[in-house]
């Protein structure tokens, strides 16, 4: 992008409120080096990046950037041999602490919101634990070598502080004797070059031995290194120079560590710089209140309630426009100090924002252009120097531009054609206009020319526009209405501040007819402009009205759903109820047929009693619902011989013989039962030819009923064991056998574990032992019977 389009749409500064929002150095540098792209896949690629940002800060919060530095220059260093001092280290180790952290971040946040191209720019990043270890073993949170960084450093500074302790104690000894007192300044220990002394009067120093080190300013106080401790001093800085040697050992070997894995460092840098980068986009996007681009390729423009990103939000006008699909020209006419220029830098800096991967301060829905270049002429850049006036440095940008331009491009022109002529001027902007429309470029051009609100009218493709001026308040609104080309006003300006209407109405029979038709016309098209703006605000109003009321009725829809869920529920939670107690019922009836089979002898066979309680097992009842929907259907009377349904059962049978005005004794197969008149329901009138009879049910057992003592189950699985089991067990209670043999087999035991588990709780179980060695041993239980 040509650097000069930059400086005048103040593209830098939107460059500058990025780089604030960036957290390092890296962010910041990356950051006041974006450029614009006329790239349509790239620019996508940018702005997903930035929405990805934009909806993790939402979700998670600032992405954490705290210890991360450029660290750029220490490892150039450590490539080509250098060595790293302690702070350069630190800084590598926090960096490396910087990144893990991030990149769990990163990693967390698409767990709950998909941020793609974010994971796999993180996913990149290296977490070199090891390295960072090892740096932190060696170096503190100041930047010191530590004296565990080796053995030989810890012994060395352990030595060190003892010798210091020796010298203290012996300087000491020696400033509280009296005689000595007198002779110093102060009654204190000091250093200098690297060597401890005390301060001495100058008029003792011949009495005083020693070394001098260094005297006061004023030459009162002499620093003496008394001859005691010049032994013991030279000690401490021989072991300052082991501890010198030692660090810068410690300090070397760190920095080949580092030297090992530059590259991988270098790359990782990279990614943190864009990394930050990114979410200073975000950052900027929650200052401004922006919002994503639509992008197209396809030179259209809809900008809806856009701002200009550099002028306070409380006293910018926001900006509606649309270029590109019905028109690719812009006519903007009115008069100075209206807000054309200020139009014209909105829609340029809008779509070098967009095409550099940043949202825009607008509405949800606006749509920007990829454009390959946007080139503007705005202001008055007349030059003493080059000996250039208004109209010229305009024509030296304005040709420059129709040399570069393309089919793509976007042309930003302000003021065309003044500085000249007004005759000559308009004349040449029809012709300027006429050639860029032929290349195809999209353009706005500012002017005060009136014949070019004829020529808009004219011509395909293009449509005037101007900036609206409140006549009462004699003071621009700052807001651009395309479809109407702009009135000079000036009448009603002069009338409004006084001028004699006499002079006024002189002045208008000076302005020819064509004129007064076309500001007739133009007062026209506002009045009808302004009904129309009135009316679309009233259908928007409408149409927030039906949006509200359809939000409404969705909420209201979706708690009607969870209502219907929680009470099928409720019915499937009383249904299961209800099947278990109708199963309980059913053995109930079992047991009372058993019952009565042993008391009357009867002749009813055992698996008839089996196949029933395995009929009413399955038989599941209706739903509460139901059955008050089939009381409300029988209205008929019950009588003997009727046949019915048991509402509770589901089962059918007849009514053998009413008992009381409330039960009746009802036939169901084998069994007959009492039942409320209430839990049934007539299907059936009694047969006319038949009267209704009483059966009888009976059981009978004999000798002949091949039952067996015992019961093979080897090669069974559990299920089957269990059904054959519950089937053995009812048919030897039948027959009073006293004792019967379940044979399991040894196997794994299991079949084993799980019939005894089922004959613990039998109901006709007495009690359960393992076979004997003759009776088969632990591959038979021997139950007794109750």
């Amino acid at each position: 992008m040509n650097p000069k389009i930059i400086k005048t749409l103040e593209y830098q500064k939107i460059l500058y409120k990025v780089a604030h929002h960036a957290s390092t150095s890296l962010g910041k540098d990356a950051a006041e080096k974006l450029e614009p792209k006329g790239d349509f896949e790239l620019v996508k690629l940018r702005l997903q990046a930035t929405d990805e940002a934009v909806n993790v800060e939402r979700l998670k919060g600032n992405a954490p950037f705290g210890g991360i530095r450029d660290i750029r220059a220490p490892l150039h260093r450590a490539r080509i041999g250098g060595m790293l001092n302690p702070t350069e280290l630190l800084e590598i180790s926090t960096t490396m602490f910087g990144t893990r952290r991030l990149k769990r971040f990163v990693l967390a946040a698409h767990e709950e919101y998909a941020i793609p191209m974010l994971k796999s720019q993180v996913e990149l990043l290296t977490e070199n634990k090891q390295l960072e270890d090892k740096i932190n073993s060696c170096i503190d949170e100041n930047a010191v070598v530590v004296d565990g960084a080796s053995p030989e450093l810890g012994r060395v500074r352990s030595e060190l502080r003892t010798g210091e302790g020796r010298v203290r104690e012996r300087l000491e000894q020696m400033i509280r004797n009296s005689s000595v007192q007198k002779m110093l300044q102060d009654v204190l220990i000091t250093i200098r070059n690297d060597r401890f002394v005390i301060p001495v009067k100058s008029e003792y120093r011949s009495s005083f031995g020693g070394m001098i080190h260094d005297q006061s300013a004023s030459g009162a106080t002499l620093y003496i290194e008394p001859d005691a401790i010049v032994q013991l001093n030279n000690k401490i800085r021989e072991l300052k120079f082991k501890e010198e040697a030692e660090i810068e050992k410690i300090l070397r070997a760190l920095t080949e560590l580092v030297a090992e894995q530059v590259e991988v460092l270098v790359m990782d840098v990279d990614q943190l710089a864009e990394l930050d980068f990114t979410f200073a986009k975000a950052g900027l996007a929650r200052e401004l209140k922006a919002t994503m681009p639509r992008l197209n390729d396809r030179g259209f423009i809809k900008i809806k309630k856009g701002r200009h990103p550099l002028i306070a939000a409380d006293v910018v006008v926001p900006l509606d426009l649309e270029l590109g699909n019905d028109f690719s020209q812009i006519i903007v006419t009115g008069p100075n100090t209206g807000g054309k220029t200020v139009s014209l830098k909105t829609v340029g800096l809008l779509s070098l924002m967009a095409m550099s991967g940043l949202f825009v301060p607008a509405e949800e829905g606006t749509q920007l252009c990829v454009f390959d270049a946007i080139y503007a002429d705005i202001g008055d850049e007349q030059s003493i120097e080059q000996n250039l006036s208004t109209f010229s440095s305009h024509m030296t940008n304005i040709i420059s531009i129709l040399r570069d331009m393309t089919p793509k491009s976007l042309v930003l022109l302000d003021e065309l054609g003044a500085g000249t002529d007004p005759a000559e001027g308009s004349a040449l902007a029809i012709s300027i206009l006429d050639y860029i429309h032929q290349i195809g470029c999209r353009i706005i051009a500012t002017t005060h020319y009136s014949e070019l609100k004829a020529y808009a009218y004219q011509k395909q493709g293009t449509i005037n526009a101007s900036m609206e001026f409140d006549i009462q308040t004699l003071s621009p609104t700052y807001r651009l209405l395309v479809g109407v080309p702009g009135r000079s006003n000036a009448f009603a300006i002069a009338e409004r501040l006084g001028l004699s209407r006499r002079i006024i109405e002189h002045a208008r029979t000076q302005v020819g007819e064509e004129d007064q038709r076309v500001e007739s016309m133009i007062a026209s098209l506002e009045e009808n402009r302004l009904i129309a703006e009135s009316e679309r605000y009233a259908a928007e109003e409408l149409r927030r009205e039906a949006e509200a009321m359809r939000k409404s009725l969705e909420a209201q829809q979706l708690k009607f759903d969870e209502q219907r869920d929680k009470l099928l529920e409720k019915a499937e939670r009383d249904a299961r109820e209800a099947v278990v107690k109708a199963r309980r019922e059913a053995d109930e009836v079992i047991a009372d047929l058993r019952r009565m089979a042993l008391e009357e002898a009867g002749g009813v066979k055992d698996h008839k009693l089996v196949e029933a309680k395995r009929r009413l097992d399955q038989a599941t009842p209706e739903l509460r619902s139901k059955q008050v929907r089939a009381l409300k259907k029988r209205p008929e009377r019950i009588e003997a011989g009727d046949e019915v349904r048991v509402i509770s059962l589901g089962q059918k049978g007849h009514v053998v013989e009413l008992v009381g005005t409330t039960e009746a004794n009802v036939q169901l197969g084998i069994m007959k039962m009492k039942v409320q008149l209430s839990n049934l329901e007539k299907t059936g009138n009694a047969p006319q030819s038949k009267q209704p009879q009483k059966v009888a049910t009976t059981l009978k057992r004999t000798r002949d009923d091949n039952v067996k003592m015992e019961l093979d189950m080897r090669g069974m699985n559990m299920e089957e064991a269990l059904i054959e089991a519950d089937r053995f067990l009812d048919e030897s209670f039948l027959s009073n056998f006293g004792q019967v043999y379940l044979i399991h087999g040894k196997g794994t035991g299991v079949l084993r574990t799980g019939m005894q588990e089922y004959l613990r709780r039998h109901r006709h179980v007495k009690s359960y032992r393992m076979g004997n060695y003759n009776e088969g041993g632990a591959g038979v239980t021997v139950v007794e019977m109750k």
